[in-house]
């Protein structure tokens, strides 16, 4: 058993846990999820590929201890082993749902061409989602960035580092994504809302993207969740200038 007493961020703690046993095709996700929101726990449940049920789930600690009692029985048909808890941080999700998979890569290239910006790219369907942030993605909370959709990018594209004519682009930083919310993606991005959670380099916990205007380039806020990994008050494009693959910055890569 994990402390979830432990720090944490806005009153809540989190943890993940691991229910090995005939957890699967017995009603468990769904079940957890009934239970997690009536105790006012938010997160997600999924099942993994190697038969156990998987979530995380963050609330009030008295909150956390009850599903967690709820795991070691499960619902009626099921037949639970063990279950496996760790303390986790708070990703600041809104509600509890069969949701946090595993989406893909995300990556955000730093691009200077006729104007500077930095380049989010979500991997979706196959396909990477981008949009240009002009002043780069923040930890925090307060700040809310303007974000503008542009076209499609091959995955291929996500490596490139280097010259373009006067400009250039470095891979700002990367890694693996969830998405989050109780709508399914891409119907979320449909509907200009989308929350999801990063796992990477230098941006990390959850961040959300709001539509706030369509034509033929929508414009999007791109903003930092509260949790245990924002910054408040920080500048991490400002901070953390480099290269997540060479080192070097975009000033040093085009002289």
């Amino acid at each position: 058993m994990c402390d979830v007493n432990a720090p944490r961020a806005s009153g809540s703690a989190a943890l993940r846990a691991v229910v090995h046993g005939r957890v699967q095709g017995v009603g468990f996700r769904d079940a957890t999820v009934a239970r997690a929101r009536e105790r006012g726990v938010s997160g997600w449940v999924r099942n993994g590929d190697d038969g156990t049920v998987q979530l995380h789930a963050e609330g009030p600690p008295a909150a956390l201890d009850d599903l967690v009692a709820f795991l070691h029985d499960g619902p009626p048909g099921a037949r639970v082993d063990s279950v496996d808890v760790e303390a986790a941080r708070v990703e600041g999700h809104e509600q509890f749902a069969v949701r946090g998979v595993s989406a893909g890569v995300f990556v955000v290239q730093e691009h200077q061409a006729t104007a500077h910006h930095y380049d989010l790219r979500l991997e979706v369907d196959g396909v990477m989602r981008s949009w240009a942030v002009p002043k780069g993605p923040s930890l925090d909370p307060g700040v809310k960035r303007l974000a503008v959709q542009v076209g499609d990018h091959e995955k291929g594209h996500n490596t490139f580092e280097g010259t373009l004519g006067d400009g250039g682009v470095i891979v700002w930083d990367r890694g693996t994504y969830e998405q989050g919310g109780r709508v399914p993606w891409p119907e979320a991005l449909d509907r200009g809302h989308a929350v999801f959670a990063l796992h990477g380099e230098k941006l990390r916990g959850g961040f959300a993207l709001q539509r706030t205007g369509d034509g033929p380039k929508p414009q999007w806020l791109l903003i930092k969740r509260r949790d245990a990994e924002a910054r408040p008050g920080s500048d991490i494009v400002a901070q953390r200038p480099e290269s997540v693959v060479s080192g070097q910055t975009l000033d040093e890569l085009i002289g």
